[in-house]
């Protein structure tokens, strides 16, 4: 787990640079799609069954508002829309990046 260097704003973008030199860029609308809460994503019982979430497929009128980083483990984002409940771990941002490659 690695702690980024910059978490900033850029357009419709949120760019963070990682302290190993690397940059990610997030489109705010993906972010706000793929936020790990229970909120967004539902949850999932014993048998494996989603219960809860949100169906909603197109954030893309969201954006981000402004963020609070969580302990040294993670980043919360707030979104237009009012959503503030994920919290995104630097690992699961590190992960979402590797699936928009």
């Amino acid at each position: 787990m690695q702690q980024p260097r910059l978490v900033q704003a850029v357009g419709t973008e949120i760019a963070i640079i990682w302290k190993d030199g690397d940059e990610t860029f997030f489109p705010m609308d993906y972010l706000r799609a793929q936020s790990p809460s229970a909120e967004n994503q539902g949850e999932i019982d014993i048998l494996g069954q989603r219960h809860g979430g949100d169906d909603r497929e197109d954030f893309s009128d969201i954006t981000v508002n402004n963020w609070e980083f969580i302990g040294n483990y993670a980043i919360r984002f707030i979104f237009s829309d009012g959503h503030q409940t994920g919290i995104f771990s630097w690992d699961y941002l590190r992960k979402i990046n590797q699936v928009t490659k």
